[in-house]
């Protein structure tokens, strides 16, 4: 039976898992997702997830988990730390999915989750980037964002193409 799970980390749960997080991405970006990183290096991804874990810390962050058989498989960041004329705003970042298991509906739940997230915290509108016509771009449009605007030459992918992205939002209403 496949048992997919979804978890909030703190801070402490976040870093005994720093391996797993940096291994689902290490995933995505082998099969070429743009989320930041142009090499397979884990350091530069595991200093990342290591500042995620500062941010959920000071809780300017949350970091929902999809767990499928237990095994660590997706994520997704909720940014709740904006300048004070911007509390009424998340960002979403890192929805990663690892392709093993992938197209089990992973993704959407876990944007569901951080939408909710971002609810329970107060907030009302959602903004997020994505690399224009890539995979995510879609299942962004089929949740309900909008498209703002898109910017050419925003992103280096991993084979040293300047790629356009896409800035996406959404309003929430109330909790």
């Amino acid at each position: 039976m496949n048992h997919i799970h979804y978890q909030c980390l703190d801070a402490s749960q976040a870093t005994a898992e720093l391996t797993s997080l940096v291994h689902v991405l290490s995933a995505c970006v082998a099969q070429d997702a743009s989320v930041g990183f142009i090499s397979l290096d884990p350091q530069p991804m595991r200093t990342f997830w290591q500042g995620v874990v500062s941010s959920l810390a000071s809780g300017e962050q949350q970091l929902l988990v999809a767990r499928q058989n237990g095994t660590l498989v997706g994520t997704v960041i909720v940014g709740l730390g904006m300048m004070p004329n911007g509390q009424h705003r998340a960002e979403i970042a890192k929805l990663l999915v690892h392709p093993h298991a992938r197209r089990q509906g992973i993704a959407r739940a876990l944007l569901d989750g951080a939408e909710a997230l971002a609810r329970q915290a107060g907030r009302t509108l959602l903004v997020l980037d994505t690399r224009s016509g890539d995979v995510a771009e879609h299942i962004y449009r089929r949740a309900g964002w909008q498209v703002s605007g898109q910017i050419p030459r925003y992103a280096l992918s991993p084979a040293g193409v300047l790629d356009a992205t896409t800035v996406m939002y959404k309003f929430l209403s109330p909790a």
